[in-house]
């Protein structure tokens, strides 16, 4: 008979959240039991997951740090910059003994006869099979499968007679050296991976179906330097830097609402900077949609246009009619020669972590819930999922919602609380029911991709899920736990 443990909460997943979660329930919830089950075997998540060449952030790491440990080395860093950063959490603060690596979750299956949840896991690196309760399960581990990337089904692949390669599976023996590389997509992931091989290919091609927006600029904050010239401590340095990050990134994204030309002129401008008067931006860098309706990636230096002005990479905007024995043959006529294709095309979502759960015997159908606050669903007790931000870091989110955790498990401790879930309230019942996100408000192929299988919004503040960091701040504390949409046993 397999043996079970029981914890207070269980964490799903060692990555950016999961290590902060653990954190702050040691902080906040001191007793409280819980345990981290991760399937990697180690702590990172993404960071530790991605191989590709460049690897690094596309957000500041002086907000997607902990807000409880200063970010001291440049706002763009490398996946293991942000990996020793990690460790240096997990150490400083003990963490380890809660952590369990290669614990790979396959389903979970919640009683309300007993107000527990019975989390079925696999030993990856042997094979057992482990069983674990939990009272409460907060969900952390990301939103993308970690085993395969999102790559479309063109015409021909398997004539192919090069690679195809998606950097989320990147092969460790790739040899790119002299060879002509062509780079399918333009977002974050190309513009990371470009820069990184260009020097050593023959020639890269980016290949785009339509253009994406850029912010270009010096890897550096001046503000952060200043202070520390200043001799200034660093708990400080990192709060202030923060503050006026966030007040530039509110400011900016009101601004891609209210003038969205002329913020999009701007954009357009600091790209032209780099690549000259006379390339043609209409073509290759001028997005059809306003900005911020996809996320905007920030290119530390420019470096991926530096690599298109010297010839070692060129940019084609135009569309795949099929792949060729020697590479990709264009909607235009053109062909591109290729010895490596690579399907930076994004990436699958993973609802719930791909687990199968279970609510008193009958399975979650998870786009039949409605999300509250995009953190908690109705008819799915004693369960929080983290989402972070789409156009700010994911883990200024992560922290207000373990506050929030913590400050529900406590109301639960107070009030004698077994069990907690969201309801519709009275004059919710007739409320229009929507997508998950508001497609006019942003809608990245990935997300679009999945709506189906996510759930419902309302037409009311409680049942969104806001991307305003700004709002959320002051509305996600002040929720009061005593509404009507709590019921609590």
């Amino acid at each position: 008979m397999t043996p079970v443990e029981h914890f207070d909460v269980l964490i799903v997943g060692a990555g950016i959240s999961g290590v902060g979660g653990a954190y702050h329930l040691t902080r906040q919830r001191p007793g409280t039991s819980f345990v981290v089950l991760e399937a990697l075997d180690s702590f990172g998540g993404t960071w530790w997951m991605h191989r590709y060449p460049g690897i690094r952030s596309d957000s500041d790491l002086h907000t997607f740090g902990y807000r409880f440990k200063p970010w001291e080395g440049p706002p763009i860093a490398t996946a293991d910059e942000i990996l020793d950063y990690m460790g240096e959490v997990v150490e400083e603060n003990d963490l380890a003994q809660y952590i369990r690596y290669n614990h790979k979750i396959t389903s979970t299956r919640w009683s309300s006869e007993d107000s527990r949840w019975t989390i079925e896991a696999t030993r990856t690196d042997t094979g057992e099979s482990l069983r674990f309760t939990a009272n409460f399960l907060w969900m952390c581990q990301g939103y993308y499968r970690h085993s395969e990337g999102y790559t479309p089904e063109w015409p021909g692949m398997e004539e192919f007679q090069g690679e195809i390669v998606h950097p989320q599976t990147w092969p460790e023996d790739l040899d790119y050296a002299g060879k002509q590389v062509v780079v399918i997509g333009s977002g974050a992931t190309t513009a990371t991976l470009v820069p990184a091989i260009a020097a050593d290919c023959q020639h890269v091609t980016v290949l785009q179906r339509s253009p994406t927006y850029f912010v270009p600029g010096r890897n550096r904050n001046d503000l952060a330097e200043t202070l520390r010239e200043l001799d200034i401590d660093e708990e400080w340095i990192h709060e202030i830097v923060r503050r006026k990050i966030l007040h530039d990134q509110a400011t900016f994204t009101q601004r891609s609402f209210d003038e969205p030309e002329k913020v999009k002129s701007e954009l357009l401008a600091g790209v032209r900077a780099y690549l000259g008067a006379d390339y043609d931006m209409e073509t290759h860098f001028t997005p059809s949609y306003r900005p911020w309706r996809q996320r905007i990636a920030f290119v530390p230096d420019g470096d991926i246009f530096q690599g298109l002005t010297s010839g070692k990479a060129s940019i084609v905007t135009d569309e795949i009619d099929r792949f060729t024995g020697e590479g990709i043959l264009l909607k235009s006529g053109d062909e591109l020669q290729a010895d490596i294709i690579i399907t930076a095309t994004g990436f699958n979502m993973s609802v719930l972590g791909d687990i199968d759960i279970e609510i008193d015997g009958k399975p979650l159908v998870f786009s039949d819930t409605v999300n509250y606050r995009g953190m908690m669903f109705t008819g799915v007790p004693n369960l929080l999922w983290i989402f972070g931000y789409f156009r700010a870091s994911w883990t200024l989110r992560v922290e207000l919602l373990a506050d929030f955790v913590c400050r529900l498990l406590a109301h639960m401790e107070e009030k004698g609380a077994r069990r907690v879930e969201v309801a519709l309230r009275p004059e919710d019942e007739d409320m229009e029911l929507l997508p998950w996100i508001d497609p006019e408000n942003f809608n990245p192929g990935y997300l679009m991709r999945a709506m189906d299988l996510l759930p419902r919004r309302g037409d009311k503040p409680e049942w969104q899920h806001s991307q305003d960091y700004w709002r959320e701040k002051d509305e996600i504390p002040a929720i009061d736990l005593d509404a009507p949409e709590f019921l609590y046993e």
